[in-house]
């Protein structure tokens, strides 16, 4: 590659030969005009109307041609007459030469264009600055028609002459240009070049670490100014460099003593970082890839689902190895708003597995203790009430209390059991079954619709759009819409109404509950779907509630693969909606 100085030399020197051709060839070109011109102009100076007068009086007499050959000669000064221009007369109908000032330039006279025109009638005097010749025709008429034609022509070699003459100049000019051009032009780049050389050598040294051997430059011009504003640049590097390397001993820290694996996999999908908690957790696996690490840990997940259609939402999974369980979370990093790769986070939830299935089996030993008891309390309660003839109030208060009391914890225990055995059956395939959408949840709504009448309240259902038959799990399907639907009767108020929809999106099937409830407050909606939470326990109390209706629908919809979302607005209601995938 050619450096600066070779570019700018050859620059000038382009700019300065270009400007010479450029000016000597308008100058050759207009001194060729110029001739060409001023000739017409002398003729037309000299064949002025008192002269053709005389010409054409001169025709007239009885010797016509020696009268106008006569009057001609005396203008032989102003017609210019030497030995490149010569004057001719012209037969008027066939432009035979007649009588000539050069017998022997007469010759071979061709016809031009101004000849013609003189023996039509009218003045010759068209230019053309690509003939080797200039010419110039007058018609002299009797009695209006053309006798004689006054053809005066100049041939061009003196202009040659000059031309060629001016041309040596130009050409000599232009070799002087030149050699003055480079001279001045590797002058000039050499002001500029070494400054420039100076500081790529400055700016090697700053990429080898050497950052305090930048001088200060004095001059005040544009390459002073550069060199100064890199000296500054190379300060502020070296104290970014520094900022950075001690961000990365802090990062580097952070990440040798963290309990949690990380990992990171470029675009190719070949791993760049492990730390050495993630070292621990692999232990007897070698990883040197994407594929190899999804591959040893049994997960099905590919690189194209996390890079473009998961790119900016985080994934999490469990895998499951002979002696540890890891949570793993997959999320893309970016680098100069690029996605740069895939970072992998695992955790060890051993521990945590454990007291998990300790805590639910806890919950099914606890629910089956209390089972039975409570039936007896049950039982008990409603032999009292049936022996007890003519009670009076109080003991029969109590007695409905109890009752009702141990219908609130065997429902309790009811729910606590499923709860117990949705966990279990997390993972799991349950059998499935064809539904049709629309007319499952048309039945459903009819038959629930007998609770709505009792508060006034109306519950319509509306088909949105045509969905097709899918398969699912009947059973579970019912109870979440069920108790949705419960949930809607029983929080609106008398008169209230509530509205059914149901259709699909893409590929999914939904139905969607909506009423003019009591709503819930929006500090409530994120643990809405917790295990006994309930966002007014009293009225929850007083309509039978346990806490755990909506904790088992989200937990049912969990299994099935579908979801179940809340949106409320405290006061005007709430509006619930089952997705499930087609």
């Amino acid at each position: 590659m050619k450096s600066i100085q070779h570019k700018i030399v050859l620059m000038f020197s382009l700019l300065i030969v270009s400007i010479i051709i450029v000016v000597g060839s308008f100058l050759l070109v207009n001194l060729t005009r110029f001739y060409d011109r001023e000739f017409t102009v002398m003729m037309e100076q000299v064949f002025t109307e008192d002269f053709v007068s005389q010409l054409e009086q001169s025709a007239k007499e009885q010797n016509g041609l020696e009268q106008v050959s006569r009057t001609i000669d005396s203008y032989i000064g102003p017609l210019g007459i030497d030995t490149y221009r010569f004057y001719c007369i012209l037969d008027g109908t066939n432009a035979s030469v007649l009588k000539t000032s050069d017998y022997y330039r007469s010759q071979n006279l061709t016809k031009s264009n101004n000849i013609i025109l003189a023996m039509t009638g009218k003045r010759g005097n068209l230019t053309d600055f690509n003939r080797n010749y200039m010419d110039f025709a007058v018609p002299v008429k009797v009695e209006e028609q053309t006798r004689f034609v006054i053809y005066v022509k100049d041939m061009k070699d003196e202009v040659y002459s000059i031309t060629k003459n001016v041309s040596m100049i130009i050409l000599q000019a232009l070799l002087l240009g030149a050699i003055i051009s480079i001279l001045i032009a590797f002058w000039l780049s050499r002001t500029i070049t070494v400054p420039i050389r100076l500081l790529t050598k400055q700016a090697e040294r700053v990429a080898s670490g050497e950052f305090d051997t930048m001088p200060h430059s004095d001059a005040r011009d544009e390459i002073g100014t550069l060199t100064n504003t890199f000296q500054y640049m190379s300060s502020a590097l070296h104290d970014t460099l520094e900022e950075v390397q001690s961000e990365k001993n802090k990062v580097e820290t952070i990440l040798q003593n963290m309990t949690d694996g990380i990992m990171a996999f470029n675009l190719e999908g070949i791993l760049i970082h492990q730390n050495p908690e993630a070292k621990k957790m692999l232990a007897g696996h070698e990883i040197e890839s994407f594929d190899a690490f999804v591959s040893a840990l049994g997960v099905q997940i590919s690189m194209g689902d996390l890079l473009y259609i998961r790119q900016d939402t985080p994934m999490e999974v469990q895998s499951e190895t002979d002696t540890r369980v890891l949570r793993l979370t997959f999320a893309t990093f970016r680098f100069e708003n690029k996605i740069g790769g895939i970072l992998v986070v695992m955790q060890d939830i051993t521990k945590q597995e454990k007291l998990e299935i300790s805590r639910r089996e806890f919950v099914a030993n606890v629910s089956h203790e209390l089972r039975t008891p409570l039936t007896t309390v049950k039982s008990y309660a409603e032999t009292l009430i049936d022996m007890s003839g003519e009670p009076d109030g109080m003991q029969t208060r109590f007695l409905n209390v109890i009752l009702s009391e141990a219908d609130r914890m065997t429902r309790i225990v009811k729910d606590l059991l499923t709860l117990s055995r949705l966990d279990e059956e997390q993972g799991a395939v349950r059998p499935s079954e064809p539904i049709d959408l629309k007319q499952f949840v048309g039945e459903l709504v009819e038959r629930i619709s007998i609770n709505a009448e009792k508060k006034q309240q109306s519950l319509t259902y509306t088909a949105i759009n045509q969905t097709p038959v899918f398969y699912s799990d009947r059973d579970r399907l019912e109870q979440v819409l069920v108790n949705v639907l419960s949930n809607a009767i029983k929080y609106t108020a008398v008169g209230g109404k509530i509205e059914v929809y149901s259709g699909r999106i893409y590929n999914e099937i939904y139905v969607k509950v909506v009423d003019n409830g009591i709503g819930i407050p929006k500090e409530n909606l994120t643990r809405i779907f917790e295990r006994f939470y309930r966002v007014d326990k009293a009225r929850s109390r007083e309509t039978g509630g346990t806490g755990l209706g909506l904790a088992i629908a989200k937990q049912m919809m969990d299994n099935m693969g579908g979801n179940i979302s809340i949106s409320s607005v405290y006061g005007k209601g709430t509006e619930v909606t089952v997705t499930l995938p087609v």
